[in-house]
């Protein structure tokens, strides 16, 4: 600190200008304590006329601490915002190097960058959104093979319980609403199928029309829509509230892995139970055809079985099974996906469901067209 006076002397501001260049004269003390001046009246004076630098003099400066610090600074950001350079020579030595120091270390202030507007653009962030997505998404899907290979040697440590509860969770609890939707699905195939056979005089080939079309496409491709609405939410409400509750980093700081842990089970107990469930649905929509093709149109019971025994044959049954299986890894990994991948918010949560579930149906569609049309040019 400096001092030129016995008694304390107030803090001033004198502004002289030589030529083309702006003199602050700072006298009295410059302390937190005192009552001292503001710079705003020197930005006018920078403004003024054209400046070739500010120059700082304090040779009647008294006592300073931060305050002059503090103020200095100020006025060498007003001259920077107009690139006016600034001489801090007239001042203490400690004090230039607080004011170099603050200014070396100050925030880079950037513009914002402005948004493209144009189509190319918008194209352009939204595909290279979703090639992450996809990238994200394969090393997801390598994790999860890992695991199931774990779990196949015996190397997984998983709790039976768990895996029992999955089972539980993705079979019985869905026979109910599995039962209904094709149950009326078969319905449905056998009036469409009704209204347009009776101009041939062909009532009869509805059992033909339900059988191969329940078997061996619709009754596997509803039941996995139905659990991409269902299985995927549940998964994807789980374990996104699991992240949100921060339990996914417990199990890792305990050593345990999440995919192991938590994926794992309930994969496996997706792709074991859907294709019991579709020959389960098989089983409801015919029943559903059967009921439309005795009651409305005035099929003999033995009659409409009979032509089903004749139309159905065991390949549509296991195409449609194995359609099952892999609807069932679908929707399982798609949902486990985006539960894990959830954001830290309650409302994250909800978007990860929404997300696992759109996604789990079009997914499931996907597929289904893929191996429909894999097995037509095997003419399977």
């Amino acid at each position: 600190m400096k001092s030129t006076a016995l008694e304390a002397a107030p803090a001033s501001v004198g502004v002289l200008r030589e030529g083309a260049d702006l003199h602050v004269r700072l006298s009295g003390d410059w302390t937190l304590g005192a009552r001292l001046p503001s710079v705003e009246p020197l930005a006018p004076e920078i403004e003024a006329r054209p400046t070739s630098r500010v120059v700082f003099d304090a040779d009647e400066l008294g006592d300073w601490d931060s305050a002059l610090v503090t103020f200095v600074y100020a006025v060498a950001g007003l001259a920077g915002m107009r690139d006016v350079p600034v001489d801090l020579g007239g001042l203490p030595r400690g004090v230039q190097k607080l004011v170099s120091l603050a200014r070396a270390n100050q925030p880079r202030v950037e513009a914002p960058p402005e948004d493209d507007d144009a189509l190319t653009a918008r194209v352009g962030k939204v595909a290279l959104r979703a090639w992450r997505t996809l990238g994200d998404a394969l090393h997801f899907l390598g994790e999860v093979v890992v695991a199931l290979g774990r779990l196949l040697r015996g190397r997984s440590r998983i709790r039976r319980v768990d895996l029992l509860h999955a089972f539980e969770a993705t079979g019985i609890g869905a026979l109910g609403i599995v039962a209904f939707i094709n149950f009326l699905l078969g319905a449905v195939l056998a009036f469409v199928g009704a209204v347009q056979l009776q101009q041939f005089g062909a009532t009869h080939f509805v059992a033909n029309l339900v059988a191969i079309a329940v078997t061996r496409e619709l009754a596997a491709l509803m039941t996995g829509m139905v659990m991409a609405g269902r299985t995927a939410a549940s998964f994807a409400a789980v374990l996104g509230t699991m992240t949100v509750n921060e339990e996914m980093d417990a199990l890792t700081t305990m050593g345990l892995r999440p995919v192991d842990f938590l994926v794992a089970p309930r994969v496996v107990a997706t792709a074991c139970m859907l294709p019991a469930l579709v020959a389960y649905a098989d089983v409801m929509g015919l029943l559903g055809g059967l009921f439309v093709g005795v009651t409305v149109l005035d099929l003999g019971t033995t009659q409409y079985l009979r032509q089903t025994e004749a139309a159905l044959a065991l390949r549509h049954v296991i195409i449609g099974v194995a359609k099952g299986a892999l609807f069932g890894l679908v929707v399982s990994i798609t949902g486990c996906y985006y539960g894990m991948r959830c954001g830290r918010s309650a409302a994250a949560v909800g978007e990860a469901t929404t997300r696992a579930v759109v996604a789990g149906i079009v997914l499931v569609v996907v597929v289904d067209a893929a191996v429909t049309l894999f097995l037509h040019l095997a003419r399977l």
